[in-house]
């Protein structure tokens, strides 16, 4: 399979030193060194507690670090969160979207807020509709939407203003594998373009087709690389082998 780091510059998004986060006594995220490319597909994976939403919460400016630095996108992690804001996209599996809002209005209405008017939002709007094939459902509440096309609605709203990097946090929970398959298909276009996407995931099968991974337990970065390297880091087959051998240790842990 072809990859954006095949025709996009390596120029850097995403750079961590020593990143930290305690919640009182928890130490949620530890000492965490992360480099991420420009238009690269980066997964981070990990059991549950592993630290991934506390990672990507920081990332977007929506916590402040206990200790380290890091800049997004060119931006300060520290010093210009509302920056970071503006510059990226947020989506998760509880993406907030107005089930008694209509497709077209949620799209427009989080476009928006993100600053497009008059004829630049008409314009996105039916650009967006086109990439996500989401014309048949303009008029359809968005409550009454399947899973599949809930996902692809939020992914709409998530990049109504062009963002540079997109955070996807478990964004595929329960939809299901051609719509999940679909998904990644778009990922992959916003990629080729320029957009940097970090993604995390429980499904094995996604997380191969992330160009780089980082694996996280109990907060710390215990593995990197691509989904052929890091198997042999740990004397497994396959990264499911990987992710089934940390879920059993930190399960172990916490006995």
């Amino acid at each position: 399979m072809s990859t954006a780091l095949d025709t996009v510059a390596t120029e850097v998004a995403v750079q961590t030193r020593g990143l930290r986060k305690t919640f009182g006594p928890v130490v949620a995220v530890e000492g965490l060194d992360l480099e991420i490319r420009r238009g690269e597909v980066f997964g981070v994976l990990g059991p549950n507690g592993s630290g991934k939403t506390t990672t990507i919460r920081m990332l977007c400016g929506l916590l402040t670090p206990s200790a380290g630095d890091a800049t997004v996108v060119g931006y300060d992690l520290r010093s210009q969160q509302s920056e970071i804001r503006r510059s990226i996209g947020y989506m998760s599996q509880r993406f907030g979207l107005y089930d008694d809002l209509t497709v077209r209005e949620n799209v427009r209405f989080y476009a928006a807020v993100y600053g497009l008017r008059g004829a630049a939002l008409d314009a996105r709007i039916v650009e967006l509709f086109e990439q996500l094939e989401l014309t048949p459902r303009a008029e359809q509440l968005a409550g009454k939407l399947s899973g599949g096309w809930k996902q692809k609605l939020g992914l709409a709203c998530a990049t109504a203003h062009h963002p540079k990097m997109l955070f996807l946090d478990e964004p595929t929970a329960g939809v299901d594998p051609a719509a999940r398959r679909r998904f990644w298909e778009i990922i992959y276009d916003l990629a080729r373009d320029g957009t940097t996407v970090l993604v995390t995931t429980h499904y094995m099968d996604e997380a191969a087709r992330c160009q780089r991974l980082a694996f996280l337990s109990r907060g710390h970065l215990i593995a990197q690389g691509t989904a052929a390297e890091i198997p042999a880091q740990f004397g497994e087959r396959t990264i499911e082998d990987v992710f089934i051998e940390l879920q059993r240790r930190d399960e172990g842990e916490a006995a």
